[in-house]
């Protein structure tokens, strides 16, 4: 096998690749981007950046994620649809498979950290097939000094070879794709998928196992800090707004997506963004779009012109997942160290598509506890393929349901002793629809949420009155500045107001019906929405 410097101790004997035809090992982002177009990987944009395609798959394929059952962790995992067990049998059928399959092909590797505080980061190598998946993981981990490589040793390894198909009738898995974990030989197997997502999510993943069994909370979730200090938190599904709202240029952004939170604050897992690219423009998002022209973005299934490599981020004809990864570094105001003080804010973000949730309102602890569980969000027509015209509710444990290997309830218990602890004020914004469901009223003035938001941030919407509405017991504010007052209960922007009680108590009932899988403690099943027999 041939090696570059320092390649050769690398690739432990137990991952079986010695028969590998080399190892391209830690190459910096321009040696990748030549080696991406040596191999024709992708294509360059008009401004710089690579283009490129990943097939089939346009994002993650959450059914083909099994988790071996192994004896140190199975009484560990919260087994489910999505935490689905898979034998050890299987996990080293394939693993034997990838290593045929990448005898005699050429390797790139990086080894880098996931975790931007060093009591809690974890080492990870990223071992891929093509040249850009090294650089999306170059991109999205956090990179380690020459000092740090010299003494390197890795926790937890992705193998990644996408171009190995599996054959479910005889490999034992549910498709031709295959993404498998194994907790005792620190091991994510990743095949027949060229989506880099599944990359960045597997790690996080056991980032979800890991931290909480530290007393840490993991969190899908945006992070900024004000220029006092004061750092805020924003959860949110795609499309609510997440990665818009806590982009914010008086503010500095501490990371895009993934946060834990400690005794002594909050730390990025990420090195990196991988931001949607959907409609994406210089006047809605100028700090994303920014992005665009830079070395070292690498620009996912976007529709653009062969000759003249202009992209059209309004062509969805691919996907509507369409993707930047760049670093985070990228990012005018951000802040380097990745790291913040405990949050003084926490933003549940919504986009209610039946238009019946307040625009902005104001969560007790236990209402934080159940809202955090639920993690409510709607999709309309058009969003995902194969949907009917309409709204349709999505709920998604944590809002991050996917990547949660533990109990949904030590995440939420987690929540509640941070809150105690630090005296956080919990949020729920809903950027969604307002004066009707979709189709009906209209889409939230992004001015007025900015105007919440901002509101919040600075301490002005605390101190104002609020009411308690009937349907969900949220507390709405009788003000906020910059916006009509009409606004604040949805109540009162529908025409037809027992159409908005009928709408509401519907919604009440799938929020009812969705939480009945949860066991938790009376006080937050109280807190939650109320069914009324007479409504």
């Amino acid at each position: 096998m041939s090696t570059n410097t320092k390649s050769s101790n690398l690739l432990a004997p137990e991952l079986g690749l010695e028969k590998v035809a080399g190892v391209y090992w830690q190459l910096t982002t321009p040696q990748l981007y030549e080696k991406a177009i040596l191999n024709r990987e992708g294509s360059v944009s008009k401004d710089g950046p690579l283009i490129v395609r990943t097939g089939k798959y346009t994002g993650r394929t959450p059914k083909d994620r099994f988790i071996v059952k192994e004896p140190s962790s199975e009484n560990d995992i919260y087994w489910s649809d999505i935490n689905q067990p898979i034998g050890e049998d299987v996990f080293d059928h394939m693993l034997g498979k990838v290593q045929d399959y990448l005898a005699e092909k050429h390797v790139y590797v990086q080894n880098c950290f996931a975790g931007q505080d060093r009591t809690y980061r974890m080492p990870v190598t990223i071992i891929t097939e093509m040249a850009y998946h090294s650089w999306f993981a170059r991109n999205m981990f956090v990179q380690a000094t020459d000092e740090e490589l010299d003494n390197f040793e890795t926790e937890f390894t992705v193998l990644q070879a996408p171009g190995c198909k599996a054959d479910p009738e005889k490999d034992g898995v549910r498709s031709e794709a295959f993404i498998l974990i194994h907790p005792a030989k620190k091991l994510i197997l990743i095949g027949g998928t060229y989506y880099t997502g599944e990359i960045k999510k597997g790690i996080f993943g056991i980032m979800n196992y890991r931290l909480p069994l530290q007393n840490v909370l993991s969190m899908h979730c945006s992070a900024n800090e004000g220029e006092t200090g004061d750092t805020a938190l924003f959860f949110g599904l795609s499309g609510t707004g997440k990665t818009t709202l806590s982009s914010d240029k008086s503010r500095h952004l501490i990371g895009d997506d993934e946060h834990a939170w400690t005794d002594k604050g909050v730390f990025n897992i990420e090195g990196g963004c991988y931001a949607k690219a959907i409609n994406l423009s210089a006047e809605k998002e100028p700090e994303i779009y920014g992005t665009t022209s830079m070395f070292g973005t690498i620009i996912e299934n976007v529709g653009f012109d062969p000759v003249t490599r202009e992209i059209d981020y309004d062509d969805v004809s691919i996907t509507q997942n369409t993707r930047l990864s760049y670093p985070i570094t990228s990012i005018p105001n951000v802040k380097l160290s990745g790291r913040g003080g405990h949050p003084k804010n926490v933003i549940f973000l919504t986009a209610d598509a039946f238009g019946v949730m307040p625009p902005v309102s104001k969560l007790n602890r236990e209402q934080a506890m159940y809202h955090f569980l639920s993690g409510y969000t709607a999709k309309v027509a058009g969003t995902e393929a194969g949907m009917s015209a309409g709204a349709e509710a999505t709920f998604s444990t944590c809002f991050g349901e996917p990547f949660l290997p533990l109990d949904p309830s030590r995440y939420a218990e987690l929540l509640g002793q941070k809150i105690d602890a630090h005296g956080a004020d919990v949020w729920l914004v809903n950027t969604g629809w307002t004066g009707g469901p979709y189709g009906v009223g209209n889409r939230m003035s992004l001015k007025y949420t900015r105007a919440m938001i901002n509101a919040i941030l600075d301490g002005t919407l605390a101190d104002e009155y609020y009411n308690q509405e009937p349907h969900f017991g949220l507390y709405i504010p009788t003000a906020c500045r910059e916006v009509p007052n009409e606004l604040l209960n949805p109540r009162n922007t529908w025409a037809d107001k027992a159409a908005y009680d009928k709408t509401a108590q519907d919604l009440v009932q799938r929020f009812v019906a969705n939480f009945e899988k949860y066991d938790v403690d009376s006080t937050i099943l109280a807190a939650g929405p109320k069914v009324m027999t007479n409504a």
